[in-house]
């Protein structure tokens, strides 16, 4: 009997807590859900906002004329936006441009490892290639016009440095306007790349670094070997993030700049789709225009994200 009421109580909490379990697993659960529920609103706000703009822009590119008056035409926008050659030429400058990327990664990757391990005042330097990127788009473009412009500022250095040989109408000439435009780009967006990398050393562990000179590492291996590898990641970010802005922002630079000319030399699609949207009225081209850029970009996220999950597989 004594035993009996020994293991009493045991077995009463034991019953005690299999009432309990559901009830705590249950709040678990709501937990859990809160998350969501905070942003619900504004998943619900970007779905309206750019969901309903997105599937609105797919549905007027198979139709033609204006807002008010549209026909349905089906695939032909998209056929005679492959046989427009300023489409086509517009598309190819875009893939021009993307040299760019290359140019304003290495370069930024290559001034953020100087500055992170030999220079002082790291963020003066910082600062100062950072500042183009905050100016704002139209007065840089300005600016730029009156320095590259025929017998502008840039052809008159290069004539009192006796470099005669050098001087080009910069952006009136077909055969270098792109290049003139993507000298632009490469010099705005150079400041944001050495903040990102330079940030994303600052990450690394000092230890590591610390015993690889202590093995007698050089200052070129242990950034080959040990920083770079670290920021992979980062670089990899950077540079599907820097396709996407040459791919579709770059209509700024066009428009002020050179509107697009000498002819449509300098045309992206971006600037394509902003005449036959707004000044042509001709909505369905322009919405065709918008998804085959969109398709574009979609192509280099998607790399992205491949290249990210064959990452984590290989590493767990």
């Amino acid at each position: 009997m004594s035993s009996m009421d020994a293991t009493t109580p045991l077995q009463e909490l034991f019953d005690k807590e299999d009432q309990t379990a559901p009830d705590t697993r249950s709040v678990w659960r709501r937990h859990q859900l809160w998350p969501y529920g905070y942003m619900a609103p504004v998943l619900v706000a970007l779905g309206l906002v750019f969901g309903y703009s997105f599937v609105e822009v797919v549905r007027y590119s198979f139709y033609a004329g204006s807002v008010g008056q549209l026909t349905y035409v089906g695939t032909a926008n998209y056929k005679e936006l492959f046989a427009d050659p300023q489409f086509t030429h517009s598309m190819f400058n875009n893939f021009k441009l993307l040299a760019t990327v290359p140019i304003v990664t290495g370069a930024s990757l290559a001034l953020a490892l100087i500055i992170n391990t030999t220079f002082r005042g790291v963020r003066h330097y910082r600062a100062i290639v950072f500042l183009p990127y905050i100016l704002p788009a139209t007065a840089m473009g300005l600016s730029f016009s009156y320095l590259l412009q025929g017998n502008g500022v840039l052809d008159g250095l290069l004539r009192s440095l006796h470099m005669s040989f050098l001087i080009h109408d910069w952006l009136g000439s077909p055969s270098w306007v792109i290049f003139s435009i993507g000298g632009v780009i490469v010099w705005q967006q150079f400041g944001i790349g050495v903040v990102v990398f330079s940030a994303a050393l600052l990450s690394v562990p000092g230890e590591t670094v610390e015993a690889a000179r202590i093995d007698g590492a050089s200052w070129w291996v242990v950034q080959r070997r040990i920083l770079i590898p670290q920021i992979r990641r980062i670089i990899e970010f950077f540079v599907i993030l820097q396709a996407i802005i040459v791919l579709s922002s770059v209509f700024t630079y066009v428009y002020v700049l050179t509107g697009g000319g000498p002819a449509y030399s300098s045309s992206v699609m971006e600037f394509f789709i902003y005449q036959n949207g707004f000044e042509n009225g001709s909505i369905g081209i322009a919405s065709a225009a918008a998804v085959v850029l969109l398709a574009i970009a979609s192509v280099f996220i998607a790399f992205y994200i491949w290249v990210r999950v064959r990452a984590t597989k290989q590493a767990a």
